[in-house]
């Protein structure tokens, strides 16, 4: 049972709250990722569920035990840092075997634990190396099965592929992936990247200031985001979005206009109530874009810059009121050789939020 609970977890330092009554529940098995800004709170977060930092108040429950006074050796968890933090003059074996030694673990299963995180992550021929001999991913690597060999109810990542370069951490998250499906235990990894997040987790926590701002499916919060914050950091590109003003309410829906590009009308359906002249945002995709008199309004746009991937583009440009924009055109090659472009808005793929960031349905 590896079941992890939080409940109304708070965290301050003297009179200020950096933490404000964190609820959340980790299935046995589940991959959850805390995703957010600098600052946000995830670390710390990801720390008093390991024991690094006391909680001010509230309830930690891992496998069903209340773990508040708990020491960290004592709570089932293994963590891995940013930082390999292996020991230098020790060979690979050495440094996966030295907790399991230094707790007196008999030789025979430290040596049946060792081997066995040896052959999960393939690192068998790097067994007698010393860690300058290694390539950053090798060290990770190293630094995971170190928390393997522990046989943790949890694992607990801070943003172990920070250190690595784009490549290396495109290989790492598949490595991570896979090794969550072999084991199938517990894990808990921080991060800054909503790539990584998306491509993780089972289950995402974004969190705010200190604030669990959603929980859920990666797709369900690219699909459905609660508000604004979480609509434009949870996608890569991040979603745009445009000021826009109530012109009608009736019925269901609402009419809203672009006020700094004329003619642009788009009748949305929303059940949230609004007032004629409210000011509102609107949300979409650079993905969500259609062609030009295949929406149901136009938007023409002036170009900035184009960068061509191969099977698609991203156009960023700005709209008539100076919002930033990016515009995915697929399998476009001309996009950059003129000044403006015109592109589709559909009802259907816009998101509406009011100025506090409230989404609107």
């Amino acid at each position: 049972m590896s079941e992890l609970t939080l409940k109304n977890v708070v965290k301050r330092f003297g009179a200020l709250e950096i933490i404000h009554g964190a609820n959340l529940e980790v299935k046995d098995g589940e991959f959850v990722v805390f995703v957010g800004p600098s600052g946000c709170g995830k670390s710390t977060l990801l720390r008093m569920i390991a024991g690094l930092e006391d909680i001010s108040d509230g309830e930690i429950n891992i496998g069903g035990k209340i773990v508040n006074d708990v020491e960290p050796a004592d709570r089932g968890i293994a963590m891995v840092f940013q930082s390999y933090a292996l020991y230098p003059h020790m060979t690979v074996e050495e440094n996966l075997s030295f907790g399991l030694r230094m707790n007196g673990n008999p030789k025979e299963d430290t040596n049946k634990r060792v081997k066995h995180a040896a052959n999960i992550l393939r690192i068998n021929e790097l067994m007698h190396r010393r860690p300058k001999q290694l390539s950053g991913g090798q060290r990770q690597r190293v630094a995971i099965g170190r928390a393997i060999v522990r046989e943790p109810q949890v694992f607990l990542f801070d943003e172990p592929l920070s250190n690595l370069d784009a490549e290396l951490r495109v290989q790492m998250r598949v490595e991570i992936s896979r090794l969550h499906k072999q084991l199938g235990t517990t894990m808990i990894y921080v991060t800054h990247d909503q790539t990584e997040a998306m491509t993780l987790a089972d289950k995402i926590v974004v969190l705010r200031a200190g604030n669990v701002e959603q929980i859920g499916a990666p797709l369900d919060l690219y699909d459905d985001p609660a508000n604004q914050f979480v609509a434009g950091f949870v996608g890569s590109p991040k979603m745009n979005f445009l000021q826009a003003e109530v012109a009608e309410v009736t019925g269901d829906g609402v009419t809203v206009t672009l006020p700094s590009d004329r003619g642009v009308r788009l009748r949305l359906s929303l059940k949230d109530g609004v007032e004629v002249g409210m000011p509102v945002t609107l949300g979409i995709r650079p993905e969500h874009f259609v062609d030009a008199g295949q929406g149901d309004a136009d938007l023409t746009v002036g170009i900035d810059v184009a960068e061509h991937l191969g099977n698609t583009s991203y156009v960023y440009a700005s709209a008539g009121s100076g919002e930033q924009l990016i515009i995915e055109r697929p399998e476009s090659r001309t996009a950059g050789t003129r000044d403006s472009l015109t592109v589709g808005l559909s009802a259907k793929r816009i998101f509406l939020f009011d100025n506090a960031g409230k989404r609107l349905r």
